[in-house]
């Protein structure tokens, strides 16, 4: 693990929503440093603000309060063309299911978020190729989604997170749908392949034993990291 800044910090980050009139608070001031290449499990019960706190973190929509600062630059006032290139310069993210494009096989998941940072085509392929073949997906680049198990889309999923080299990546129960077996099998894989590219990573999940697997624990309560 590096020393130094911290990939990304924040700072009394808080988040409310109006439900029944009523204002449901789900971040309630939250601080976290997350050091560069340090992996961290951010653990709790579904509904306690996880993936809340993993769409502020990814910039993904507003009405947050408070600091984050991603790579050293400050987010929480840029423009909305402005969060989106952080989001490709330093960010990856994996989700419960995998999201992949049905119409495209296994190298071109991976190839379509390179060649939208301009990454020649030769040079994505590459790469591709070669974050599949360390997932043990070497056999199945040419597959599309409908014929890959559960957890070999999930692992599609996982490369075409690392695709661009990202600083943080974002991953919210990357194996929540994945039988026990699988989910160990494909964690294992994230987090040695994670660690193999020098990314920090922030992952949500509510399960005990594969947090316990990670650099760090964070605990959401009531609002507040514990």
């Amino acid at each position: 693990m590096n020393s130094g800044a911290p990939t990304v910090s924040l700072r009394s980050l808080r988040r409310s929503f109006e439900q029944g009139g009523q204002r449901i608070d789900v971040l309630r001031g939250v601080d976290l440093d997350i050091m560069p290449g340090e992996i961290v499990a951010l653990l709790g019960p579904s509904g306690s603000g996880k993936s809340t706190m993993l769409q502020a973190v990814g910039l993904l929509e507003g009405g947050f309060e408070g600091s984050i600062q991603i790579a050293g630059q400050k987010a929480e006032h840029l423009a909305g063309d402005e969060r989106t290139q952080l989001r490709r310069e330093h960010l990856g993210f994996v989700y419960q299911f995998h999201h992949l494009l049905p119409d495209f096989d296994a190298r071109e998941n991976v190839v379509m978020p390179q060649m939208i940072r301009s990454v020649p085509r030769a040079d994505a392929e590459a790469r591709a190729d070669s974050l599949l073949s360390s997932l043990g997906l070497g056999a199945r680049l040419t597959h599309r989604p409908s014929q890959l198990s559960g957890g070999e889309q999930q692992r599609v999923a996982v490369a075409r997170a690392l695709a661009n080299r990202p600083t943080l990546v974002l991953a919210d129960e990357p194996t929540g749908n994945l039988d026990e077996h699988t989910s160990d099998t494909v964690l294992g894989q994230f987090l040695a392949l994670v660690r193999g590219e020098g990314s920090a990573a922030l992952v949500a999940t509510h399960n005990e034993r594969l947090a316990a697997k990670m650099d760090r624990v964070v605990r959401l309560k009531e609002g507040v990291l514990v």
